[in-house]
């Protein structure tokens, strides 16, 4: 995960639909952000053409402007999993890659910090919580109210339906349907949604739980528990979540609880590959 603090590069633009897609193609066609044929080539504003490249790297799609190995895995025209983005695992799948590598910093505070300290929240609870972040870092000189502000109103126009939508383009934001934080007063105050079931694939957990653990077999539940505020899931879900993990690789890894101890323990190396696989191939 990246170390450095990031509040800006999306220009004020949430991610659309369509731009992971239009980006991916972009760049594998040999193409430069700062050409100036790029608006061209993307069909979109100056603007947008740097915030389609913030969101790309943002969800690990590129790196270095050039597509990740997980960016030829979903989007390539030919061999993509999932190009146009078709497949609510998908999201779910890009949602984890979002907060967990951390490119964009408030993503990775809101929902692995703040939602540690609570499940309601208002703008300036965000503002005020990343300002301390900042302090404990010793980052404070780097820290920019109105950019930090911005910065919020962009991830909740990512996450939070529409209450008083005035075009269809404001319900074109990528995360919308994985409904993950809510408003009920017209966006004073929001909640994460931790209501209900998620609708989260075993297979992408276990990507999620993969991709984190390092060369590590044995996963203590504290770090199974932060996969779980990823996606806003309560313990119980997690456990649930874990089970079935369990059942369904059993000749792979094992979950235990002994004793109030619970971990997950890996009898083999599982790829990443090897997960996606099994979930696309359903």
């Amino acid at each position: 995960m990246t170390t450095k603090y990031v509040f800006s590069g999306h220009e004020s633009f949430s991610c659309k639909s369509l731009w992971l897609k239009k980006g991916y193609d972009f760049v594998c066609n040999g193409n430069k952000f700062n050409e100036p044929d790029a608006v061209i080539d993307l069909g979109v504003g100056k603007n947008m053409v740097s915030s389609i490249r913030y969101w790309l790297r943002a969800f690990n799609i590129t790196e270095n402007d050039r597509p990740t190995a997980i960016g030829d895995y979903l989007l390539n025209t030919a061999s993509g999993k999932d190009p146009y983005i078709e497949d609510l695992g998908t999201l779910w799948l890009l949602h984890f890659q979002l907060v967990y590598f951390g490119e964009a910093t408030l993503y990775n505070w809101l929902f692995l910090r703040l939602q540690r300290e609570r499940k309601n929240f208002d703008r300036t609870q965000v503002l005020n919580a990343v300002r301390r972040y900042m302090i404990e870092a010793s980052k404070i000189k780097q820290f920019n109210q109105n950019t930090v502000k911005k910065d919020i109103g962009v991830l909740l126009q990512n996450y939070v339906q529409p209450t008083k939508a005035h075009s269809f383009e404001e319900y074109s934001a990528l995360l919308l349907d994985l409904d993950l934080i809510k408003t009920d007063d017209g966006g004073k105050t929001y909640a994460f949604n931790i209501e209900g079931k998620r609708k989260v694939a075993p297979e992408i957990f276990l990507y999620a739980i993969i991709k984190s653990k390092g060369d590590d077999m044995t996963i203590p539940y504290e770090a199974l528990q932060n996969l779980g505020l990823i996606f806003c899931m309560n313990d119980m879900e997690t456990i649930t979540m874990l089970q079935n993990i369990a059942d369904n690789f059993h000749n792979s890894l094992d979950y235990s609880d002994i004793a109030g101890i619970r971990q997950l323990q890996f009898k083999k190396e599982i790829y990443p590959k090897e997960v996606l696989d099994k979930y696309y191939g359903k």
